[in-house]
């Protein structure tokens, strides 16, 4: 038998072998699909909040708090120095503009300041860093750097809030992660537990070509095939879903996070590297479980 011909004959065999159990292949179908679902939209909600701690950190204010005796000849070479450090600018703002912001920005309760018998506000540099060092951990380093500096009595950058959102992150990934494992073993037992069901199903079918001489390769070309059309139509599944869910709740997802990372930082739910990922996970499940399932099925 020719290549050609023994590949047609595989692809026969594995598209009867599909019609011939529909209900035990589509357990293992929405199997795939369901776990491919989970694991794309975590990995879409994964993108959305680094979407959102690097909207974060562009909107954070690094400002530096001077020491009230540094004259300013001083802070002027501080600036320089920090300019140098943050490859960014820098603005020098002194304790009366610096107290005029807060009475604006405070409105009717701003005239109160006027009564204070003297100006409390530190003289401070603002700095505006570039888009690369706007991360957590750069602008972690970054306030490290700019503390050690003579002259600083402070840094603030809203810390707290990017730390805080940095381990939300952290967390739904390693989360992420420990759940597709534990989701991932078990489509695997499911699928290879739902092929096992079809190969006994063919039994006297196997049997027959084994007599004849049938090697375990010839064997199972057919029912890893129809491991790969399984994890192939899982895949298809989950992207359906995922594309429906964009339609149905993505307008609502989209406007929360415009709201908070602007109307430009908002990403796509599902992405054509992500499609491509899930196309291939699908298959690689798919292969698996009948891997397993026909491996165990040879060696009784």
């Amino acid at each position: 038998m020719s290549a050609i011909a023994k590949a047609a004959y595989f692809w026969r065999s594995a598209a009867s072998g599909l019609r011939h159990a529909p209900f035990v292949h589509f357990i293992a179908v929405t199997t795939i699909a369901i776990a491919l679902f989970s694991a794309g939209l975590a990995q879409a909600m994964g993108r959305m909040v680094d979407a959102l701690i690097g909207s974060l950190g562009g909107e954070v204010q690094v400002t530096v708090y001077l020491s009230p005796e540094l004259d300013e000849e001083g802070a002027e070479v501080l600036r320089e120095r920090m300019v140098a450090a943050s490859g960014g600018r820098a603005s020098l703002v002194p304790p009366q503009a610096a107290l005029e912001r807060l009475a604006r920005e405070l409105g009717d309760l701003g005239e109160a300041l006027a009564q204070l018998p003297e100006n409390p506000l530190p003289p401070s540099l603002e700095l505006e860093v570039p888009q690369e060092r706007r991360t957590p951990g750069a602008l972690k380093a970054l306030a490290q750097e700019l503390r050690a500096m003579p002259g600083v009595t402070g840094v603030d950058y809203g810390e707290e809030a990017v730390e805080r959102l940095s381990a939300i992150s952290k967390a739904l990934r390693y989360g992420g992660w420990v759940a597709f494992a534990v989701v991932l073993l078990a489509t695997v037992v499911i699928v290879s537990a739902t092929l096992q069901l079809a190969i006994y199903a063919r039994r006297e079918e196997i049997e027959i070509q084994k007599l004849v001489g049938a090697t375990d390769r010839f064997v199972k070309a057919p029912f890893l095939i129809e491991g790969f059309l399984q994890g192939l139509l899982g895949a298809g599944v989950a992207l359906a879903g995922l594309v429906t869910f964009e339609r149905l709740v993505g307008p609502g997802v989209a406007s929360l996070f415009s709201f908070l990372v602007g109307p430009g930082g908002m990403v796509p739910l599902l992405e054509p590297g992500l499609a491509l990922e899930l196309l291939a996970a699908g298959c690689a499940l798919g292969l698996g479980g009948s891997f397993i399932a026909v491996g165990r099925f040879l060696r009784v």
